[in-house]
């Protein structure tokens, strides 16, 4: 039987579970968190879940699991379903985890608007009413109106369900009043299956208990740690993990940055300097970039708090001495080749070695260090080490043993330092103490978000397949350890088995280099590929509703009254209607201005602020709301007997124009996006396409370079074709079809696309086209046709259909590009498969030859 999942991936994968947006959640979840595709995919399976009927479906009370990657954003999903929750009739909520740092940090996402991760916008509006999220310590005192979050330990929880005592909750709280429980890192929760043992008087059955009380109730758990592999667990999670999203898949849509293991022979003390080399090299690199960082290290110690306390310590004596011959030491011995990037890029800059050890001095000076071992430590430093990333926080530096395992979010960790030398494996088992290691190493593999211009992704790297960028420094967390083979040989494997690091010996770097033969033609030198950005979404051109797509149609609008009839159930008899059903249109224009100006006051959406940035050229609310080019160009027609008709009210007036507002503001935002691609834009070809190294998997498809077919061709440009196995066919068909277009066509030249050229939709969604084809028309006007190409396998292209679609767009836009005194075609064809092959090269035709 499979799991939920499983089940869920194989309906989404046939657009029976279609990803749904939810304005109600992203209108309230704070901008500064962006929803990514996967959380996306979280509400929507939750949403199918909950509305559908379906075989197999578990009885209620619902109990699902969400296991989401460490980093992924599992708090704002948390956050997401609380809202949509609300607005299925839930007011009470019961947060609960296994540790208080946790519960601090999670209060201050849900409660605290001035901290930098709250969850929320400034104002949180639910069905036009503004709501209020609250603090509770029982439901007794919860209100309807608002969000209620008790927060609580799940040891607490346990032991004020046992204890009789004023102000404790109670398995009677939960009777009543239908109730979300949200458990987090919840692969605590499974003390009594784990042990096969009975639940009663455990933390597992005593949540299970409160999710019995009432068949509304929901338990919905979050972890990032589910242990598969064991049998009772598996069992009991089948038919509730409602969506998998782990940190193998985590890393490999690029949201985490990637791991290196620096490893040397050096001593601790060395070891600590080149840590502290790479912190100022990253922090120095970053400014020059007009990037905002403040690099973090973590010094780790072993086992005991007396160890940190010592490391320490011997850390600030050590920044107290620092000095030019400590950094000299480390530029004149240390091997490691980012090591001596680092120091060739401070050459560049003029920075000595003196000046080293003086920036250093200062970045980690005692202020700027902090300990999180013991529990008084923890709760004094609990907000510090929970905002590392902020401008105003000066850490730099923080010593721990083990109190950062679990429920610790921290972006700009870029090192940490293994103070210790030992290994605990056995048996070629990996030991308790390394796998601990590589979880800290999962946790501290957070992407820190950046971007040099719009066109790129801020919160995805950037760099994997330029490994010669010195940016790349910016998208990896170094592991400092002594040189072990066999302990780095026990590390390697609890990371793979985690997925957050690919095994080195799996793959292989291969050079990707323009042919010679290209390098000497013109095109090269002097010719043009055409590209657009990713830009914010512009207003400027909107200068009216229909520019938005709102619809210039009447709203119906039914006015109450009495009127009605009786029918009988059992035959077909039926009262007259006394009163005839009338209509009249009104125009919003002649509609009194305070009604209109007060039904706008009652909805967010249009606060002037916010009418400006979709409508730029409204010039006043007045305007808005006389001009036919928006309100004052709208009717509503409204329909009630004719006593109705003649008695209109304000208040009808109002209820009307409120429900108009209401579908305008739904057009608007289901055709409005953040961002937008932005007019075509051009760049030199030799400036774009180089010579470059990527990394494959050994013994793969794409480590077959297909040199055979591609070394003398004329019309394919780099010496090597590392593609998938799609990529390849279409190459073959290419040749072939080279033999029809050379009649036709000259300077025909097939660039294969390794990430350096993206081109973006109207959605702002960034597409990387696998090839580019050039070629210019020999007779006629001798247009340059530049077409964008996508091989795509056919267990893809569902997936992918939106990049077909833009293909299609592109190409029917039929836009020509002048550049200086040459004219280009920008086009597209559809996706090349090989089980249709004969149908792209119709469409290759047709683009080109028609």
């Amino acid at each position: 039987m499979p799991f939920l999942y499983e089940t869920f991936d194989i309906l989404a994968k046939h657009g029976v579970i279609p990803n749904k947006r939810f304005s109600l959640i992203e209108d309230n979840l704070s901008k500064k968190f962006p929803i990514r595709d996967y959380q996306i995919k979280s509400f929507s399976r939750f949403d199918y879940f909950l509305n559908t009927d379906f075989e197999g479906k578990p009885k209620r009370p619902s109990h699902l699991l969400f296991n989401m990657a460490t980093g992924s954003g599992k708090t704002l999903v948390m956050a997401g379903l609380m809202l949509y929750l609300y607005e299925k009739g839930y007011r009470n909520f019961l947060f609960f985890v296994n540790s208080n740092n946790i519960i601090k940090k999670t209060k201050d996402n849900f409660l605290n608007p001035q901290t930098s991760k709250y969850l929320f916008e400034e104002k949180i509006v639910i069905d036009g009413r503004e709501i209020y999220i609250k603090d509770t310590d029982t439901f007794e005192s919860a209100d309807d109106h608002n969000i209620n979050i008790k927060f609580t330990t799940v040891q607490q929880l346990h032991t004020d369900l046992i204890t009789i005592k004023e102000n404790n909750i109670s398995l009677e709280d939960f009777k009543d009043k239908k109730t979300v429980l949200i458990a987090d890192e919840a692969h605590h929760l499974n003390s009594g299956t784990r042990n096969n043992g009975e639940l009663f008087q455990t933390w597992e059955g005593t949540v299970l208990n409160i999710l019995n009380q009432n068949f509304n109730n929901l338990l919905l758990e979050f972890t990032a740690t589910l242990d598969f592999g064991n049998t009772d667990i598996s069992n009991k999670y089948q038919d509730k993990v409602i969506y998998k999203y782990d940190l193998a898949q985590f890393r490999k849509d690029k949201y985490s940055k990637e791991i290196n293991l620096v490893r040397s022979l050096y001593d601790e003390t060395d070891r600590i300097i080149q840590a502290l080399v790479l912190n100022l090299y990253r922090q120095e690199l970053a400014a020059q970039n007009n990037i905002n960082l403040k690099p973090v290290i973590l010094f780790k110690a072993k086992k005991t708090i007396a160890e940190s306390k010592k490391h320490k310590e011997d850390f600030h004596q050590l920044i107290e001495i620092m000095s030019a011959p400590l950094i000299q030491h480390i530029s004149n011995t240390s091997t490691v080749s980012v090591v001596q990037k680092a120091f060739t890029f401070f050459n560049s800059k003029n920075i000595s070695v003196g000046e080293i050890a003086k920036r250093i001095k200062f970045n980690f000076k005692y202020d700027n260090c902090i300990s999180a071992n013991n529990d008084e430590e923890a709760e004094l430093n609990q907000v510090r080490l929970n905002t590392l990333e902020d401008e105003s926080n000066p850490i730099r530096a923080v010593f721990a043993v083990q109190k950062l395992n679990e429920g610790w979010d921290v972006l700009n960790l870029y090192d940490i330092v293994r103070l210790y030398e030992t290994r605990d494996g056995k048996d070629g088992k990996i030991g308790a103490t390394t796998l601990s290691e590589a979880q800290l190493i999962g946790r501290g593999a957070r992407y820190y978000p950046f971007i040099l211009d719009d066109s790129q992704d801020k919160f995805t790297r950037k760099y994997d397949d330029d490994i010669n960028n010195d940016l790349k420094v910016l998208e990896e967390l170094y592991y400092h350890t002594k040189e072990d083979s066999r302990y780095i040989s026990e590390l390697k494997k609890a990371l793979v088995e985690s997925g957050i690091y690919e095994d080195d010996d799996k793959l292989i770097t291969k050079k990707l280099i323009l042919k010679d033969e290209f390098k000497k033609t013109d095109f090269y030198k002097t010719g043009q590929v055409v590209f657009n950005k990713k830009v914010e979404k512009s207003y400027g051109n909107v200068k009216s509703f229909s520019d938005l797509g709102v619809s210039k149609r009447n709203f119906n609008y039914v006015l109450s009254s009495g009127a009605g009839r009786m029918t009988s159930a059992f035959n077909a008899v039926e009262e007259t209607v006394s009163e005839k059903i009338s209509n009249l249109e009104v125009e919003i224009s002649a509609i009194s201005s305070h009604i209109v100006r007060f039904g706008l006051s009652q909805n967010p959406f249009f606060y002037f602020s916010n009418i400006e940035k979709y409508f730029p050229k409204v010039g006043s609310l007045s305007n808005f709301i006389k001009s036919t080019d928006y309100l004052g160009g709208l009717k509503i027609l409204f329909g009630g007997t004719a006593s109705r008709i003649a008695d209109i009210t304000n208040l009808d007036y109002l209820m009307a124009l409120q429900g108009l507002l209401q579908s305008i503001e739904v057009e608007i935002k289901s055709n409005s996006t953040e961002f937008e691609g932005s007019d075509y834009t051009f760049d030199y070809v030799h400036n774009v396409f180089k010579d470059k190294d990527i990394k494959v998997p050994k013994d793969s498809e794409r480590a077959n370079g297909q040199e055979e077919l591609v070394k003398d061709e004329p019309w394919y440009v780099f010496n090597a074709n590392y593609g998938t196995s799609e990529e390849k066919s279409f190459v073959s068909m290419f040749a072939q079809r080279f033999k029809i277009l050379k009649d036709n066509f000259k300077n025909i030249y097939l660039i294969r696309n390794e990430r350096e050229l993206k081109i973006i939709d109207k959605l702002g969604r960034a597409f990387e086209p696998d090839f580019i084809l050039f070629c210019k028309q020999i007779k006629g006007k001798e247009l340059t046709y530049q077409v964008f190409i996508e091989p795509k396998g056919g267990h893809l292209i569902a997936n992918d259909r939106w990049k077909e679609d833009f293909l299609k767009e592109i190409r029917d836009e039929k836009t020509v590009i002048k550049i200086d005194t040459d004219k280009y075609l920008i086009t597209g064809v559809p996706f090349y498969n090989n089980a249709n092959e004969n149908d792209f090269k119709k469409s290759l035709d047709d683009t080109l030859l028609n």
